[in-house]
């Protein structure tokens, strides 16, 4: 960190921020159960499917044994909480999710 933030930086860049939900996922116990495959490719057809609607703002599959991924969702932590609980792999217990209320600086990207 080279470049000095001031105080009056960092109280414009809070008075952006809006609130937005993150849904971690993470392995369940029955992650490798038959049909696990078919199970997963549901899912990731489901998450793309809610990022093209502009449900997902930000969508992070994790390489890890207990993290499966994690999305920046555009709607209530409740609602989140509601769509999550309807995924295939939530629902076939190979997933588990948890949904936290954040805030978010829109326009903020990951880099191309």
């Amino acid at each position: 960190m080279s470049k000095s933030v001031t105080d009056e930086q960092i109280q414009a860049l809070a008075a952006t921020a809006q609130p937005y939900s993150l849904a971690l996922l993470q392995w369940g116990p029955e992650r490798a159960r038959e049909g696990a495959d078919t199970i997963e490719l549901e899912h990731q057809r489901r998450m793309v499917s809610l990022r093209a609607e502009g449900v997902i703002a930000i969508l992070c599959p994790v390489t890890s044994d207990t993290v499966a991924g994690a999305a920046i969702m555009t709607v209530p932590a409740k609602e989140a909480m509601e769509i999550m609980a309807e995924d295939p792999c939530v629902q076939a217990g190979m997933m588990h999710c948890e949904v936290y209320p954040c805030h978010g600086f829109p326009g903020d990207a990951l880099p191309a």
